[in-house]
């Protein structure tokens, strides 16, 4: 996919450019005073508990909904212009599908909006995996499917900005997997995204760029400095595993029945397990787990938990 070269802001190109906005249901202040930009080619993750206003802001920036004040630019042009709908897409929830129409018709009534042919709609199925269900009506669908028929409607027109709220919601772990494999790919050809999720442990596998949104204001994160490598082992003796751990100075984080947390490197699990085996204390199972903005969540939101 071409590179574009957008606006400079600062030293930096940006697509977009969210100022001052603000919004309030009622008396309840939603967003206030958010400012913040994406640079051409990333992904950022917008995270923050339901009714933080995640949605509300991607509606705004859209143009779903208006703002109370504020200023958004898409590729330097106001996102009120209907131009910017060319080249960029968003994915909502399921709500905007009908379920007495057929996955191809979604596609079909996009590719005419857009102008593309019935070659470019196909390809697209395909890359995603829906293409064996497209005749189908989607009240037949199930979540999982819905969701992959929602993104590919979101990639018909290869976005410069893709915006993506909760794109893996109702996926099984296989599904995950291929949509985490296709946002990579996206991004890698040349597209910027922002997406919402509550699936932190795949956000942590997408970037390391997040935005928690808190009391209507954004908290920025570089992931990447709060990454926290552990190891969660079985054994089958957690007691006697406690005491020749804590005897050679591994740290435990959490003792769960018959599994350890523990904090180390690639390297020392290795004479972790044979410290344990020379103890007789079997190791059954070992399993590699990556913290980043799971800690980083309960941290920033902990009054809330």
């Amino acid at each position: 996919m071409q590179k574009y070269i957008l606006f400079r802001m600062g030293d930096s190109f940006m697509i977009l450019h969210v100022k001052n906005v603000n919004k309030s249901f009622g008396k309840e202040k939603v967003l206030d005073n958010l400012s913040f930009s994406i640079e051409e080619n990333q992904i950022i993750a917008l995270v923050g508990p339901n009714g933080s206003g995640k949605t509300t802001l991607l509606n705004i920036i859209t143009g779903l909904e208006e703002a109370d004040d504020g200023e958004i630019k898409i590729l330097n042009m106001s996102n009120k212009n209907p131009d910017v709908f060319k080249e960029i897409a968003y994915m909502q929830d399921n709500s905007v599908l009908y379920d007495y129409l057929t996955g191809y018709d979604h596609l079909q009534f996009i590719g005419d909006v857009q102008s593309l042919t019935k070659d470019q709609i196909i390809s697209t199925a395909e890359r995603v995996g829906i293409k064996s269900y497209l005749n189908k009506k989607v009240g037949k669908y199930s979540l999982g499917m819905k969701q992959h028929l929602l993104l590919t409607m979101a990639l018909l027109n290869q976005p410069k900005l893709l915006i993506l709220d909760e794109p893996l919601n109702g996926l099984d772990p296989t599904s995950v997997i291929r949509v985490r494999q296709i946002l990579q790919d996206i991004h890698k050809e040349g597209t910027a995204i922002l997406l919402s999720s509550h699936n932190l442990s795949e956000i942590d596998r997408v970037t390391s760029n997040i935005l928690f949104l808190k009391n209507g204001n954004l908290i920025k994160e570089d992931i990447s400095k709060h990454l926290n490598t552990f190891y969660k082992i079985n054994v089958s003796n957690t007691e006697k595993a406690v005491e020749i751990l804590n005897k050679i100075g591994v740290e435990i984080n959490n003792v769960d029945e018959d599994q350890l947390y523990i904090s180390t490197n690639e390297h020392s699990i290795q004479d972790v397990v044979l410290e344990l085996a020379e103890n007789e204390v079997q190791v059954t199972d070992i399993n590699k787990e990556i913290l980043g903005s799971e800690e980083r969540y309960q941290k920033i939101f902990e009054e809330g938990i």
